[in-house]
């Protein structure tokens, strides 16, 4: 019965003829009241598992999710379809509109929210006052402080389901070892949590590693092989720079092709506005950050370039994961050069403060603390720490977790601020070390002379599918051989059911690397 239920509100609803894989499973784990740990690869629609659930249940699904331009384009979509009853709470908000959501939150199935948001008294507070059945943490590997993307945070999301009297939970990554799993459950506190553990690997993306001197012949190698396949395309790199001068390059050097930059520094509208054209079929090439991709599921995207490789495997297997969504031949091809180990080793730098800055930060903030235990704004501790502000986030998670900063406020006692700094010294030393192991692996596999594909996947699964066209450079893959399906050369016309269902397949999240 429920089974007939789940598949008319699918059509009706969504507009979706049938489940994909383990998407079935997973909303009956939900529709029975089962906690849900669901590890599913990028691109396998995700977001319908939670989202098919709401619009059958009487009380709220709260998302917690890290970025808001994804909230809002999802909330956009789902109202495109009809389903009216979802909104997304941020900190950008206008005060009035956030009240006039937050009065009538009784009257929504579904609320997307940070997860900063959710530290907010006035927040918990409405939320409390209504029932929550189902909160949904979206790239729960965020959770983990050995994940890849670790944010404070998610780590208090174990202390806002007690507050909102534990309503069900559905935990939600792409990306996340056997490791970074366990300190999921663990933190939620849910040990009977349901696990969906799907297989990530992609048989029809094949892989490629080519190295070259330096940065002409990375150009060089791009504009060839994009003058012999005008496909959709994606380049990622690790500098918003950089993104730019290579826009305008491979624009000089192949005026018949569209191509445009995208990175996080860009204004919000100018983004939306290149991410449309890249799903209608207007722009040819993106050369982007990690941002790019989320939250787009184009499925005919067939090459995915890195002109700067990512900090760790977890990042380039959710960009690499962008390809090839509709099961035909892709490739993905990485292009090193000798020293590029140089910008993610800084990117790492600059992640976390640094354990040998820790006693002058410390006696910084005990000197504030003198003049007054208020801390100022987020802005005048920036000033004052000379630290980013993703690093006083870390900073301020550590000290509230060790007693040091309660409401805001500074809280001194000499022998205890000694033990907390010594211990969180010792946190960032792990952090670090952790993410230079992250960074050895993926320049580990670059230089992989046997399987590429084989020594992707090992870290997260045993084994892997084979592969429906070719496996990898290294198994004697070469583009000399590559025949892509040309879609460009025959535009379709979609119907807007098609269209809708094309933009509804919800991707997958990443921090962008700055």
């Amino acid at each position: 019965m429920i089974k007939r239920k789940l598949e008319e509100q699918l059509k009706s609803q969504f507009h979706i003829s049938s489940f994909r894989p383990g998407q079935e499973e997973i909303i009956q784990d939900i529709m029975d009241g089962h906690d849900v740990l669901a590890i599913l690869p990028t691109g396998s629609g995700k977001s319908l598992c939670y989202q098919l659930p709401a619009s059958l249940s009487e009380g709220l699904t709260i998302v917690v999710s890290p970025l808001i331009s994804l909230m809002e384009d999802q909330v956009k979509q789902l109202k495109a379809i009809g389903f009216k009853a979802v909104e997304a709470l941020n900190s950008f908000m206008d005060p009035r509109e956030k009240r006039r959501v937050l009065q009538q939150l009784d009257q929504y199935k579904l609320i997307y929210l940070s997860p900063e948001i959710l530290q907010q008294k006035d927040i918990i507070g409405r939320l409390k006052q209504i029932t929550v059945d189902l909160l949904v943490i979206d790239e729960a590997h965020c959770i983990s402080q050995w994940g890849h993307e670790f944010r404070p945070d998610y780590l208090r999301l174990g202390d806002v389901l007690k507050q909102l009297h534990d309503p069900a939970v559905m935990a939600l990554s792409a990306t996340a070892t056997k490791e970074v799993q366990h300190d999921i459950i663990a933190s939620l506190d849910r040990p009977d949590i349901v696990r969906h553990i799907y297989p990530m690997d992609r048989e029809n993306i094949t892989f490629t590693v080519k190295k070259v001197e330096n940065d002409r012949q990375k150009q060089d190698t791009i504009t060839r092989l994009l003058k012999r396949y005008r496909v959709p395309t994606l380049i990622y790199f690790s500098s918003k720079r950089k993104t730019e001068e290579v826009a305008a390059v491979l624009s000089k050097h192949l005026p018949s092709h569209r191509i445009a930059f995208y990175h996080g520094g860009m204004d919000q509208l100018d983004r939306v506005a290149i991410q449309q054209q890249f799903m209608n079929d207007q722009l040819d090439i993106i050369c982007c950050t990690s941002a790019f991709g989320m939250g787009i599921n184009k499925q005919d995207i067939r090459l995915v370039l890195h002109y700067h490789f990512p900090l760790q495997i977890e990042s380039y297997l959710q960009e690499i994961g962008r390809a090839g969504r509709d099961g035909q031949s892709s490739v993905s091809l990485l292009l090193y050069s000798p020293g590029d180990e140089a910008l993610p080793k800084s990117i790492i730098a600059n992640e976390l403060p640094q354990a040998d800055d820790a006693d002058q930060l410390f006696r910084t903030l005990y000197q504030l603390y003198l003049k007054e235990p208020q801390l100022p704004s987020t802005d005048k501790v920036l000033d004052l720490l000379e630290v980013t502000e993703i690093q006083w986030r870390f900073l301020h998670y550590q000290m509230e977790k060790h007693g040091m900063i309660k409401n805001n406020q500074l809280v001194f006692q000499k022998q205890d601020w000694e033990q907390s700094i010594r211990e969180i010294k010792q946190f960032m030393i792990a952090r670090a070390a952790l993410k230079q192991r992250k960074l050895d692996e993926i320049t580990s596999w670059i230089h992989e002379e046997r399987c590429l594909r084989e020594h992707l996947y090992k870290g997260f699964q045993n084994n892997y599918k084979s592969p429906t066209y070719a496996c990898c450079s290294n198994c004697g893959f070469s583009f000399k051989n590559w025949v892509p399906e040309q879609t460009r050369a025959e535009k379709t016309i979609y119907s807007w059911e098609t269209k809708l269902k094309k933009l509804f397949f919800i991707g997958d999240y990443d921090s962008e690397t700055k």
